[in-house]
């Protein structure tokens, strides 16, 4: 793999055409009212890789355009967007004023969230137009894949349903989400289940994926990742658009999108509705969910009132276990439920409501307040469960007692999230600070009820047999800063303080008593420059330090005693870009240093349930490499590689012996091994990624889109003998767009997802155990889809 990317770089360098033999762009940027100077405008150029931030003067230079035809766009908040078209043949002189704008944009919204350009963490944007030609009906995760070190995975093969992404290795527990600055991370699990919130995608303006610790923001602690997601921003002009679309497995898509554009100046109104169902690769991965999105705002000269709803609802076949290992080569679709009703049902609804003020040039004020209401279950069918399990007593039926009975449960869920966030920002000359905070508070019930019994004649209609709440209460306050003490030299830093307090209160499914209580004070720190010593060459380094409690499932299944503590990654990261009109490069350094991290080791509670265990000293490091090539106008090719070394030092594995059921007193519940430094689980050692596009005929573009994952281990052992194999992916895309006097803009999509019918696994679970001396092990992979197919419309008004 490492021999085939260098080659793809190679290969990108030496086929720019005329590399030396190019001309420049200079400018200055001003308010067309004032004629003051305009520092920190963005200005990019369309076409090629050159992007770049006017100085503390306003001036902008953008050095070795080739000759062409471009078009140069130049934004600032609280102004109006400018474009210019622009015929290069020689240097060009081009000075641009900008007019104030009517309304006050969205965008000033979440600047206390998102990294710029200038800023040092490794991160990557994702424009809406890149989520557009993506977004035929697979999940969220599946649009982020082309980011570096990003997998996904899908429950039910073709990503729809049940989807999880890992960045860096770290599960969604460990990547903070937030949607327009709302925390999405369940404040329990600190989890994040995208099915809540079907065709999300199709409400998307922006996202940004920030690698390592990235800026402090709101919610659960980032130790992979952030995501910050940015929903549409008001049309000034009235629109509205149809998107449907079907795929292999009975997968069909319909969205509705609608805009009132600004009415009397100041008033817009958006919607979106949508349907998304499919039958799943695996058998029975069934889905069915709905979802609509309102939004409502008034947009002043200087402040924005918006109230967003969002809402999904989701119904899903379970398709959890996973298929035996055993039956991989013979039934990739098994799935072992077979009840008909064995689903998973949920509501959620999120209510946003922002004020956004622009108090003078030099400062702004943004303010949120959000609800969430979650509620939902999933039932099953379980054959010869005891009623001692279930806190009843054995019913007496003639002169027969019955101590078991088959029977189907639900397990429910029913919580509360709301909360306020606010930031102010100062921005003048060489400096912006940002001071900021945000308190939430979260009320969960989860209970579970018997709906149906064999054997009923001591069991009340819908028998609740247990209930416990989780409250959770966080507050924190951040301050950031970012100073210029010069043009090529960008310093900050970023200090976070973060309060939790965490109360379970109640007992489980087994009837243990989890009543429990814990506080906890963080404070993470960041700092960082970025210095650019030539026109298209950026160097820098960040130093970030985050802090993470134990969620739900640790502090619930600990060993007596036994409590887990918090955990601390230490992240340092250096970077250098290189950056000409139609090349870019740049390779991302990081060592993620964890101090107790949480990991699965087989060790087992006294109910038999595995436990989440501290390590002492785990780590990640390696690097990520970027590369982009435009050769001509037609052809762009933009590729990504990770290569890294994910380890635990000093590791001990626990394996389950199952005769210690007859002998109790002379075996032990469980053997344990020392395997010292190993690998962390489900932590590829090589990813990439690739997207070659080329416009064959005008907007008819064809791309080739490819994903390389190395080999996952499955547990934390470093035996090959529980991993996934590594696996190379191929999709063909073709989009053809039409514009007309009466509709807009037709699209035509076309995908072929694993062109060359790969057969391979994405995720996997093993439970090993020890009987009469022989080791045996219960396991289940997720087999993806072999080759399949997305057709798509998409019409716009």
């Amino acid at each position: 793999m490492n021999k085939h990317f260098i080659t793809w770089l190679l290969a990108a360098y030496f086929m720019l055409p005329g590399l030396h033999a190019q001309h420049s762009i200079t400018g200055k940027i001003s308010d067309s009212n004032s004629g003051e100077s305009l520092p920190g405008a963005h200005i990019t150029l369309g076409g090629t890789f050159l992007t770049t931030i006017s100085t503390a003067n306003g001036q902008y230079v953008l050095k070795n355009v080739k000759t062409g035809i471009y078009t140069l766009k130049v934004s600032y908040v609280g102004y109006e967007t400018a474009s210019r078209e622009l015929t290069i043949e020689n240097n060009v002189s081009l000075d641009i004023d900008l007019r104030p704008a009517a309304v006050m944009q969205d965008e000033v919204v979440i600047r206390g969230i998102r990294t710029f350009d200038k800023e040092a963490p490794s991160f990557s944007n994702i424009s809406e137009q890149q989520v557009e030609k993506e977004n035929l009906g697979r999940d969220m995760p599946y649009l982020m894949t082309m980011t570096p070190s990003a997998v996904a995975t899908s429950d039910a093969g073709n990503g729809v349903g049940y989807t999880a992404i890992r960045i860096r290795g770290t599960d969604i527990t460990g990547i903070n989400v937030t949607l327009n600055g709302i925390p999405l991370n369940d404040p329990e699990s600190h989890g994040v289940w995208w099915v809540n919130m079907p065709d999300l995608a199709s409400s998307v303006n922006k996202m940004q994926v920030q690698r390592g610790v990235g800026t402090s923001t709101d919610g659960a602690g980032a130790f992979g990742a952030n995501i910050n997601i940015l929903t549409n921003q008001y049309s000034a002009n009235p629109y509205a658009e149809i998107n449907s679309s079907y795929g292999s497995y009975n997968t069909i898509k319909g969205t509705l999108r609608f805009g009132s554009g600004l009415l009397k100046g100041r008033w817009s109104f958006d919607g979106r509705a949508s349907y998304l169902a499919s039958d799943g690769y695996i058998d029975r991965a069934s889905s069915n969910l709905r979802s609509f999105a309102m939004s409502a705002a008034y947009s002043g000269e200087k402040s924005i009132y918006r109230f967003n709803i969002f809402s999904g609802k989701e119904k899903t076949y379970q398709a959890w276990e996973g298929v035996p290992k055993d039956s991989l080569e013979t039934n990739r679709t098994y799935n072992p439920y077979t009840y008909d009703n064995e689903t998973d049902n949920y509501l959620q609804d999120h209510y946003q409501f922002f004020y956004a003020r622009e108090i003078n040039k030099a400062w702004h004020l943004n303010a949120a307040i959000f609800y969430v209401r979650g509620r939902g279950y999933y039932e099953q069918y379980k054959k010869d469960r005891s009623f001692y399990e279930y806190g009843l007593d054995d019913p007496i039926i003639g002169v027969d007692t019955i101590t078991h009975t088959d029977l189907v449960q639900q397990k429910w869920l029913d919580n509360h999230f709301y909360g306020l966030t606010a930031n102010l920002d100062y921005k003048i000359k060489k400096i912006d600070l940002t001071f900021g905070g945000g308190y939430n508070y979260y009320n969960g019930d989860h209970f579970g009820k018997v709906i149906w019994a064999e054997y009923s004649v001591n069991i009340p209609k819908d028998y609740q047999w247990y209930l416990n709440n989780g409250l959770k209460k966080e507050g924190n306050i951040y301050a950031k800063a970012r100073y210029y003490p010069f043009e090529k030299l960008n310093i900050y830093g970023d200090l976070q303080y973060r309060m939790i307090s965490y109360t379970i209160d109640g007992t489980h499914d087994n009837l243990a008593d989890i009543s429990q209580e814990h506080d906890f004070r963080f404070f993470n720190p960041k700092l960082g420059l970025i210095y650019e010593p030539g026109d298209h060459h950026s160097i820098y380094f960040t130093f970030g330090i985050a802090n993470r409690e134990p969620n739900r499932s640790a502090y619930r299944d600990a060993i007596p005693g036994e409590n887990p503590t918090y955990e601390t990654l230490y992240d340092y990261e250096v970077g250098y870009k290189y950056t000409l009109s139609m090349f870019s490069l740049s390779a991302n350094l990081f060592y993620m240093d964890y101090n107790d991290q949480l990991v699965l080791t087989g060790k087992i509670n006294n109910v038999g349930d595995p436990v989440f265990t501290n390590v002492k000293d785990s780590y990640r490091t390696g690097i990520e490499i970027l590369a982009g090539i435009k050769p001509f106008s037609r052809l762009s090719w933009d590729m990504n590689a990770t290569f890294s070394r994910n380890r635990i030092k000093d590791f001990t594995a626990y394996v389950d012996n199952w005769n210690y059921w007859d002998d109790p007193e002379n075996q032990p519940y469980q053997y344990e091994k020392y395997l010292g430094e190993t690998e962390i689980s489900f932590s590829p050692s090589v990813t990439a990624g690739s997207i070659i596009d080329y416009e064959a005929i005008k907007d008819l573009h064809i791309a080739l889109i490819s994903n390389y994952v190395g080999r996952q281990y499955i547990d934390n052992t470093s035996s090959e003998d529980r991993s996934l194999d590594p696996y190379f992916v191929n999709n063909l895309r073709l989009i053809y767009t039409l514009r007309t006097h009466i509709i807009r803009e037709i699209s035509f999509h076309f995908q072929v997802n694993n062109i060359f019918n790969e057969e391979y696994e994405s995720n996997a679970w093993v439970y090993r155990y020890i009987y009469n001396g022989v080791e045996g092990e219960l396991n289940g992979y997720f087999p993806q889809a072999p080759i399949n197919y997305f057709v798509g419309v998409a019409m716009k008004f």
